[in-house]
């Protein structure tokens, strides 16, 4: 690679990292795990960086990395360590910006995109977070659009009833 065409990667890279770094997270649910992924993603972007201009949109080609690291970490044969309910996390650096609105926020969506299986998951940050359309975020995931479409409803069916205010009893 050039010196030119390094600095082409660079410009295209660089600015949009954090938002890899928090695509990746949405995907995998853990920040270590979401960095890594985006290393591995950025390299094998660096080594096909001479066919970008055969890509109709790197962008969403960038997401679809992402999601098929994400997928090609779990089908992996070993599996990462895990915390054991009584160990204690580290203090990590949260994803700055937003003030406490927006912190709370982030925290609730995080919340209940938890609580979603990991295709549904992968279809709203695809569809949503990263904006792509139902034929995109098909050929990412390697699925029907249909599949997309019932997938999309139904995660967001769930995130409505997480998100519904639940009913409090009065006392008499």
């Amino acid at each position: 690679m050039n010196l030119s065409d390094e600095a082409e990667f660079r410009d295209y890279a660089g600015p949009r990292m954090a938002a890899w770094r928090r695509t990746a997270f949405l995907l995998c649910r853990d920040w270590h795990l979401a960095d890594d992924l985006v290393a591995t993603v950025l390299d094998k972007l660096y080594r096909q960086w001479h066919r970008r201009d055969a890509i109709r949109s790197l962008d969403a080609y960038v997401g679809g990395m992402l999601a098929r690291a994400v997928v090609d970490e779990h089908r992996r044969p070993w599996r990462r360590e895990r915390l054991e309910d009584g160990d204690a996390l580290p203090e990590g650096d949260a994803p700055a910006g937003g003030g406490v609105d927006a912190a709370v926020e982030r925290l609730t969506l995080d919340t209940y995109l938890a609580q979603l299986g990991p295709r549904r998951r992968a279809v709203l940050v695809l569809r949503f977070y990263c904006d792509l359309s139902v034929e995109e975020t098909a050929e990412i995931l390697g699925v029907s659009v249909g599949t997309v479409k019932s997938q999309t409803s139904r995660g967001l069916e769930t995130m409505r009833a997480l998100a519904a205010p639940t009913p409090t009893l009065r006392q008499a």
